[in-house]
């Protein structure tokens, strides 16, 4: 679609516009994003009620604000639309007429994370040998009640988190599930629940909804059932369709993810086809990320450099054939630069795992010697800002030569402290995925010298 004056525009289903008081303006949320909006983008924005035109917009504005333009209201809606947000769709529905525009913030410090990814549980019915999953999974078990994953959520409000991931493990096998959604709502968090999906039916499903679920993330195998249900570890993908067709009668916007390895990445054509069928708003085609188990199986699992090159051009040629959202993560090995691990360590996002230890990053756990705090014992705040493994590798001053003197070090962070420890052995060295560094032999060499062995399904015990 191109927006142009006639158009009639509303937001698109899982888009919401929330008054953020910890940073003192209002905010868009959607699925994986957050836009941090200024009085101009909220006076447009809260115009798009589906009925008025662009040009009757543009004219209301007029009456208000000296030196509106048609060209400048167009380009600050095609923005919206081009990022997936405002839409003439059938399901796009009025923006608020008058959000708060300001307020005094709240005093904070520096970093304010955005996100908060919530590991629920590490129980999973499946076993996909590409889980990032600790390996020591039954360190895990004694599992954070509902009272006190309530007070993390809140906790997490009042520091500024503004995006909630509900995740592990299989999140719905957590009973408790729809209680924190709704809690979630209620505090103006935007809940993104990461899920298999075969622990839940239409029943659960519509109760997440009405809860006030923003966004559901399905994973699926493959397009097919036979390669799909060899990686599940059991007869999972039929009933994943089935979970598809309750959350969009459910009306929730729906991703489909899709994990990238050696054994289904020449199918990305179908899989897309598959998601169109399905009616998902977006689809995620990640190659596999290399910790837990998926570090265990890199050997089954790691691409040939040709089937990576010829997976870009899938991609490409899916973004021309179909209308909604594709977002490719790269294949880490053959990118010749890292990838900003979370926007930088402590940065943005922190992880809270099944058993209340607070990280920043998921696979944080491996580094030798970090100190991890826990919720059961130290508030959220004082974890983020104090802790010594948050304040470990925050900023970039830390950084040794090539990362501290490269132009790109406010970008990628010198890549992953995990992944450089899990090559090296030393956390602090340049990711060795970059070509700039001392270490990057070791990634050649683990392609050149790649031989498939055969892959150890994740397990509880």
């Amino acid at each position: 679609m191109t927006v142009t004056a006639e158009s009639r525009l509303g937001l698109r289903r899982g888009v919401r516009v929330e008054f953020d008081a910890v940073r003192g303006r209002p905010v868009l949320l959607f699925p994986e994003g957050v836009l941090l909006l200024n009085e101009t983008a909220v006076a447009v924005l809260s115009r798009c009620d589906t009925h008025r035109s662009v040009t009757e917009i543009v004219a209301d504005l007029a009456t208000e604000y000296a030196g509106v333009s048609a060209g400048s209201v167009l380009r600050t809606l095609a923005d919206f639309e081009n990022r997936g947000l405002v839409g003439e769709t059938p399901d796009a529905r009025p923006a608020p007429a008058s959000p708060r525009t300001s307020a005094a913030s709240i005093e904070h410090r520096s970093p304010v994370p955005l996100g908060l990814l919530a590991e629920l549980t590490y129980r999973c019915p499946l076993q996909c040998t590409y889980c990032a999953n600790p390996l020591n999974l039954t360190d895990y078990r004694d599992e954070l009640d509902t009272a006190t994953w309530l007070d993390v959520l809140a906790q997490a409000r009042d520091l500024g988190v503004l995006q909630l991931h509900l995740s592990g493990g299989e999140p719905g096998l957590r009973r408790d599930l729809v209680d924190l959604v709704a809690a979630a709502h209620r505090l103006g968090l935007y809940t993104n629940l990461v899920t298999s999906g075969i622990s839940l039916n239409a029943t659960r499903i519509a109760g997440l909804a009405e809860a006030g679920l923003d966004h559901f993330q399905l994973s699926l195998q493959d397009a097919e059932a036979a390669p799909a249900d060899r990686i599940a570890g059991r007869a999972a993908h039929e009933r994943k369709l089935a979970v598809a067709e309750a959350v969009r009668a459910a009306g929730l916007p729906l991703t489909i993810n899709v994990v990238l390895h050696r054994g289904n990445v020449g199918h990305i054509p179908a899989i897309a086809e598959l998601a169109h069928r399905l009616g998902a708003d977006r689809l995620e085609l990640a190659h596999t990320q290399f910790y837990g188990w998926a570090l265990r199986n890199r050997a089954a699992l790691l691409p040939t450099r040709e089937q990576v090159d010829q997976a870009a051009q899938d991609v490409a040629g899916v973004r021309e054939r179909y209308g909604y959202e594709v977002v490719h993560v790269a294949a880490d090995y053959y990118d010749p630069r890292p990838k900003p691990c979370n926007y930088g360590w402590g940065a943005r996002q922190l992880t809270v795992t099944p058993n209340g230890h607070v990280l920043p990053c998921l696979a944080a756990e491996t580094l030798p010697g970090l100190e991890i705090p826990s919720v059961r014992s130290e508030s959220l705040e004082r974890i983020w800002y104090e802790s010594p493994a948050f304040r470990k590798f925050r900023g970039t001053d830390w950084l040794p030569d090539p990362c501290g003197s490269c132009a790109l070090k406010e970008i990628d962070f010198g890549g992953c402290r995990c992944q450089a420890y899990q090559l090296t052995g030393d956390a602090t060295v340049t990711d060795p995925v970059c070509d700039l560094s001392d270490h990057h032999d070791l990634v050649l060499d683990s392609v050149a010298g790649l031989t498939p062995e055969p892959a150890v399904p994740r397990r509880m015990s």
